[in-house]
């Protein structure tokens, strides 16, 4: 990854839009390997978000499915990341209806990779967690967008707008 060292360069965490992705490779809900490679010539919309069956998550999760259509008729693949189990992962696809993979993260590889693991605090319990966060993938491998710290009403507009003008 290239970075930018210029004293006025204010550096991103991660990927930044036009690097490589990282080749991360993740064990899905079926309990299948998935990888970067697997995903060659298609786009890859990667989403990481905190916890299974919470309401952004969810939320996040319905909208994604909602307009896999949409996401498909473009020819791109909708992959969501945690750091819960495959246990955690079938029974959220299993009462959300969720027909994309996600990736059970939990040693965290794959997170770390895309640096989206933040230090976060709840109820006074500090604790890290992911920050809420979409990579938009092309078919060669190369990160054209990256939203941080997303907020999940009208996300998926943009990243169906983002995925247009690839």
């Amino acid at each position: 990854m290239s970075m930018n060292t210029s004293p006025n360069h204010k550096t991103q965490p991660g990927p930044r839009e036009g690097d490589p992705a990282p080749a991360f490779k993740g064990r899905t809900t079926e309990g299948h390997i998935l990888s970067l490679a697997d995903f060659a010539g298609h786009p890859v919309v990667l989403y990481f978000y905190p916890r299974d069956n919470t309401p952004g998550c969810t939320t996040e999760a319905r909208d994604f499915q909602a307009n896999l259509p949409a996401f498909e008729s473009l020819g791109a693949r909708i992959v969501g990341v945690s750091n819960d189990d495959a246990t955690s992962h079938r029974k959220f696809c299993d009462k959300q209806g969720l027909s994309f993979p996600l990736i059970a993260d939990t040693d965290r590889t794959v997170s770390h990779a895309f640096d989206v693991l933040r230090m976060k605090n709840m109820f006074g319990k500090r604790f890290e967690g992911i920050e809420r966060s979409t990579f938009l993938i092309d078919g060669d491998g190369v990160v054209r967008r990256a939203w941080r710290k997303v907020n999940v009403p009208g996300h998926i507009d943009e990243v169906l707008g983002a995925l247009r003008n690839l």
